[in-house]
């Protein structure tokens, strides 16, 4: 903890930090790499893994163009996000507690080590993402289109009402699958640590020392929050699908999700804004999710508010000037 890192500059110095609550820890990240923070849950101690990234725009200019930025971001977000989460149960020592080491492995699985062997990790990432999107796309945009169709043949409404109660309808679902996750012992503790991720970067881009006593006492809701952003989704999604007005069943749905990228670009671009400047405007704006964080995000206690720390100064000690 007593690493030395660049002294902080305001917020315009951390608009290029950003982080994810992962299993006993927070992951922070910069513009040349992440780093794991996690609490081991047998001897307490704080691990450390950094890892090096290249951003997907640096790899071609046509990936830095607006719009399309936010689609690789999206994609690039749910990847990284599924990763850290399984490495961070590695070093937080759960595998070790669950797992049969006498145990030997199937067939199947001896078969796919012996084919594929390193690249079937990232085949599996591969898959897991994959899967992460059809549940999503199939939860957020097909489920309410048909229960939207399903209301239609109750109250006979035209193609604009039709497309408003569809937006409704997804933005409750939303908040249900949020309002239900949050009874969860697991996703408790990890909404701490997204409240110890969100106090700790706030802290930093006030330009103040790192430490628990600084950090603790400055909010736990962030404007560049996931979940501010996936409530722009919502609301954005509606705004889009008022000018894709069909009453045929199957034409909405393959709308819905052809338009997906879409509509994860121009909501970043609004996050990538939001972030960027601070008026009125952007309160408004931010407002909606920042009262859904008053949820997705807890209050944490001084361990948490550590890991949380030792995660950012291992990102401040490597990240570039410019």
């Amino acid at each position: 903890m007593g690493a030395k890192y660049k002294k902080p500059c305001g917020s315009k110095c951390g608009k290029g930090i950003g982080g994810q609550a992962i299993v006993e820890g927070v992951m922070m990240r910069g513009r040349t790499e992440y780093v794991l923070a996690v609490r081991d849950i047998e001897n307490k101690n704080i691990k450390i893994e950094k890892t090096k990234i290249k951003p997907p725009e640096e790899k071609n200019i046509i990936l830095r163009l607006p719009i399309i930025r936010g689609m690789v971001a999206f994609v690039d977000s749910l990847a990284t996000g599924i990763k850290v989460i399984t490495r961070s149960a590695e070093m937080a020592g759960l595998e070790d507690i669950t797992e049969e080491t006498d145990e030997e492995p199937g067939k199947i699985e001896k078969w796919l080590i012996d084919k594929l062997g390193d690249k079937l990790t990232s085949i599996i990432l591969f898959i897991s993402v994959v899967v992460s999107l059809i549940l999503s796309i199939g939860l957020f945009m097909v489920l309410p289109v048909v229960v939207s169709s399903g209301v239609n043949k109750i109250v006979k409404a035209d193609t604009w009402a039709l497309s408003i109660i569809e937006g409704f309808v997804r933005i409750a679902i939303f908040l249900f699958y949020i309002f239900l996750t949050s009874f969860l012992k697991d996703i408790k503790r990890l909404y701490k640590y997204h409240g110890a991720e969100h106090k700790t970067i706030n802290c930093f881009e006030s330009g103040e020392e790192l430490t628990v006593e600084n950090v603790r006492q400055y909010t736990r809701l962030h404007k560049r929050c996931g979940t501010s952003f996936l409530f722009l989704v919502m609301i954005i999604s509606m705004i889009v699908f008022l000018f894709l007005r069909t009453d045929v069943v199957i034409y909405r749905i393959l709308s819905r999700i052809i338009f997906v990228p879409i509509v994860a670009g121009l909501s970043y671009e609004v996050i990538k804004w939001a972030g960027r400047n601070d008026n009125i405007i952007v309160d408004i704006v931010s407002a909606p999710g920042k009262a859904l964080q008053l949820v997705t995000t807890k209050e944490p206690d001084d361990e948490m508010i550590e890991v949380a720390i030792a995660s950012l100064k291992g990102v401040l000690e490597d990240e570039p000037e410019k």
